[in-house]
């Protein structure tokens, strides 16, 4: 729930009403149900509400603790708060409000800082402690919720998304060519810069410290890490399924916790079905959303990308009140300004579909379950894990999972992808040394068998790809006012979830190892088809939701677009991205764009992905960089 945003002036110089409000005015859409300001002397807080717990004034922020020592601004939602109160009220604590924030404010007043490391939820927090006059900025522990800061060396902007800096004088759009580097590489960012020139995202599981002692540069403090390199081999099948049960059943307990309805998005497949399953328990009649396509001029393997008929089946067999919206080939166009205007900080694929279904949530509901990390803890993804684990060493391993992640243009590509100044002012190398660090940066990873190969896998995995499938969520849903959360990503269910070894959770991993390096045939086509990822996941879940669906082949949430892309919305593509006047063409070479335009029209070849993020960085340009309005 919520937006939150801040000036801290460093050099002492005042803050102003006007323009903390202006920088939460640009986030309005994250809180609809109210504003409130904290502006003394050189610091400013701003908060805009969506009210989920207590919806009453009493749980206004910023929020003040009561010894007045701490003032806090958050976003996202504490699922034990009410533990964490209980131990608070034990030592002398009062609270007035029944909401999580005043646990924070509280907690922070009984303990400090240090009190961020025992929340299991979602959040984003600003803190200033008032004796020191030192700001602290914390995010959870799997980057849920968004938080980046840009610093000059005289002020520090912080805010849930990137367009509140917008309305500080300081702060100009510049762009960062090494980020742009990176994501027509991964179609991601592994790091931690933007496409803003000087925004940094806070990473997840981390707190800084900002006072006026140190004004040029910040220094992010880790304070938990993912660790999937101690599985604890001694567990069974059967063991390690019944206790995923339980505390996927705990999770979604936790996380019902509102005081305002709460929904969940249904796909038709096994992860948001075994929380539509459980949580149906929770309520009378639980309300479900799905999207699916008009599939009139689809062909080839995208015609079965609609899965609506599974999801009324599952809808029908749990007795939900269920919505459906169905996305056609010319939603694209008025969509994709306002996705990019709202994600802002570019990240993965076709993402317009997540903003309909949260569009479409936000008219019944304030709150939605999803289904997203179920596959980056249990191994949802076997064809990518096949392609490495069977590497010599740690070179050999970085070689093979790099070739995989350069999802959109090779290294090599590069020269003939940006124009002559672009080229010259990026490092070629430098994505590679981004992807390496990913794995360098933990000290115990080892790359010796292929259990390890694959545990580096998901390391790797929930370490870049779940973070941008997060924001995307995130930035998606709040545009419309809608808090999603996430049950998989309950601190006890991720902490036993790495302990299972690989083992349980590739079906046919002893298979695999089998296989004769030169036996003949397509050795890859045969990976590609390997669907046995989240084993014990499917075997937990056989209690919950019908057997076709637990055995279904996996896949993806994507609309239609490669066949789409070629028919109805080929005037559509090319008038964006090969119109004289796209403002791209100052770093895109044009006769890149064009060819793979062409190619994949008229030659067949699927370019949707790349052809996706050169759509979306045509309209960062036009947003961000020419200031034009999405609504015109």
């Amino acid at each position: 729930m919520c937006g939150i945003a801040g000036i801290f002036n460093i050099n002492g110089n005042p803050t102003s009403l006007s323009t903390i409000k202006a920088m939460t005015t640009k986030i309005a859409h994250r809180g609809p149900d109210g504003e409130g300001f904290y502006v003394k002397e050189n610091i400013a807080l701003g908060h805009r509400r969506l009210a989920i717990l207590d919806t009453s004034a009493l749980g206004s922020q910023p929020m003040e603790s009561k010894n007045g020592e701490w003032v806090v601004v958050f976003n996202g939602c504490i699922y034990n708060y009410l533990e964490l109160k209980s131990e608070l009220k034990s030592k002398g604590h009062s609270f007035v409000s029944t909401t999580d924030t005043e646990v924070i404010s509280e907690g922070l007043a009984a303990y400090g800082p240090s009190y961020f490391e025992r929340f299991d939820g979602m959040f984003a927090i600003a803190a200033w402690h008032t004796p020191s006059k030192t700001l602290y900025l914390s995010r959870d522990r799997f980057g849920v919720k968004p938080l980046y800061y840009w610093l000059n060396g005289k002020t520090i902007l912080f805010a849930s998304e990137i367009k509140a800096f917008m309305a500080h004088p300081s702060f100009k759009v510049e762009l960062n060519h090494e980020a742009l580097n990176e994501y027509f590489t991964f179609q991601n960012l592994f790091s931690y810069h933007t496409l803003f020139k000087g925004v940094v995202m806070l990473p997840p599981a981390n707190t800084v410290k900002v006072n006026t002692e140190n004004v040029t540069s910040i220094k992010h403090n880790s304070w938990w890490n993912y660790n999937f390199s101690e599985p604890d081999e001694t567990l069974t099948f059967e063991d390690a399924k019944l206790e995923t049960e339980r505390l996927l059943q705990n999770a979604v307990a936790r996380q019902m916790i509102s005081d305002v309805p709460v929904g969940s998005y249904l796909s038709g497949g096994m992860d948001s079905g075994s929380l539509t399953a459980i949580a149906s328990k929770h309520v009378k009649r639980l309300t479900t959303f799905t999207a699916g396509f008009d599939m009139s001029s689809v062909t080839g393997v995208e015609a079965n990308y609609d899965e609506r008929r599974d999801a009324e089946l599952m809808a029908n067999y749990f007795k939900t009140e269920h919505y459906e919206q169905v996305i056609n080939a010319g939603d694209l166009s008025w969509s994709l300004p306002r996705v990019v205007w709202h994600l802002e900080d570019l990240r993965v694929g076709m993402s317009y579909p997540n903003y309909y279904i949260s569009r479409l949530a936000s008219k019944f509901v304030k709150v939605c379950l999803q289904g997203t990390g179920g596959d980056e803890l249990y191994g949802g993804y076997p064809w990518r894990y096949y392609r490495v684990f069977q590497s010599l060493d740690q070179k050999a391993y970085f070689d093979n999972y790099y070739g995989f992640w350069q999802r959109l243009v090779s290294d090599e590509d590069k020269k003939n992808l940006f124009n002559t100044d672009v080229y010259s002012k990026i490092k070629v190398e430098e994505p590679r040394k981004v992807f390496e660090r990913v794995f360098t940066f933990n000290k115990q990873l080892r790359y010796d068998t292929p259990e390890q190969h694959i545990n580096n896998s998901l390391y790797f995995e929930i370490k870049t790809f779940l973070p941008g499938l997060l924001l995307v969520g995130d930035k998606l849903a709040m545009a419309n006012g809608l808090e999603e959360r996430f049950p998989f990503l309950d601190n006890e269910l991720v902490n036993f979830a790495q302990k299972i070894p690989v083992k349980h959770k590739l079906g046919n991993l002893q298979l695999m190892k089998k296989l004769d390096e030169n036996s003949s045939g397509n050795k890859k086509k045969g990976y590609q088809e390997f669907d046995d990822g989240k084993s014990v996941l499917r075997k937990a879940m056989m209690d919950f939701i019908p057997e076709s669906i637990v055995n279904r082949k996996k896949q993806g949430f994507s609309a239609p677009d490669e066949s789409w892309y070629r028919g109805e919305n080929a005037e559509y593509v090319k008038d964006l991205l090969l119109n004289k006047k796209s403002i791209s063409a100052e770093f895109i070479n044009h006769d890149y764009v064009r060819k793979i335009v062409n190619e994949h029209i008229n030659e067949r070849v699927n370019h949707r992905l790349l052809i996706w993020s050169f759509m979306n960085f045509e309209w960062w340009c036009r947003l961000f960089l020419n200031g034009e309005n999405f609504e015109n």
